[in-house]
């Protein structure tokens, strides 16, 4: 079974090689190919979105990256791939709510994606809190150790 899926734009940050820290700061662009750039029409509504992209140039490996520490750190434990947030991943799919900054006429600019300069954008949604938050979410300690300098 396949599917074909198609872009709808790019990222353009001044990022062009993956990192694991300070994304938060980070302002980039989303421009829409068009026809797409229709689609934006009353999104300047909105404070926040969602972005789903592919992660272009990751590398999924089973034997090195199915179960692993998160961002190859000695303090962190092993963790399967799906227990992660981490780019090697089986479908290379990058989701990430961002703030909006402005939008353009083909373009969006956000502050937090963490994306490097020509990831390929597949969608946006706005962020909307009754789909996209949840009530006492419960996550691992180590987790928290480990965004403390992502964004």
């Amino acid at each position: 079974m396949s599917w074909t899926v198609n872009p709808i734009g790019v990222v353009r940050s001044p990022i062009s090689e993956a990192k694991d820290e300070k994304w938060g700061g980070v302002e980039s662009d989303i421009e829409l190919f068009s026809p797409f750039n229709w689609g934006l029409k009353g999104l300047e509504e909105f404070s926040h979105l969602l972005v789903v992209f592919w992660l272009h140039q990751a590398d999924f490996h089973p034997e090195r990256d199915l179960i692993r520490r998160p961002q190859g750190r000695a303090d962190m434990p092993e963790t399967g791939i799906f227990a992660q947030r981490a780019k090697h991943r089986p479908n290379p799919i990058g989701i990430t709510a961002v703030s909006i900054v402005e939008v353009g006429e083909n373009r969006v600019r956000v502050r937090g994606l963490d994306a490097i300069d020509g990831t390929p954008v597949l969608d946006l949604k706005p962020f909307v809190p009754a789909f996209d938050q949840v009530e006492c979410a419960r996550i691992p300690d180590w987790l928290d150790r480990l965004m403390k300098t992502y964004f």
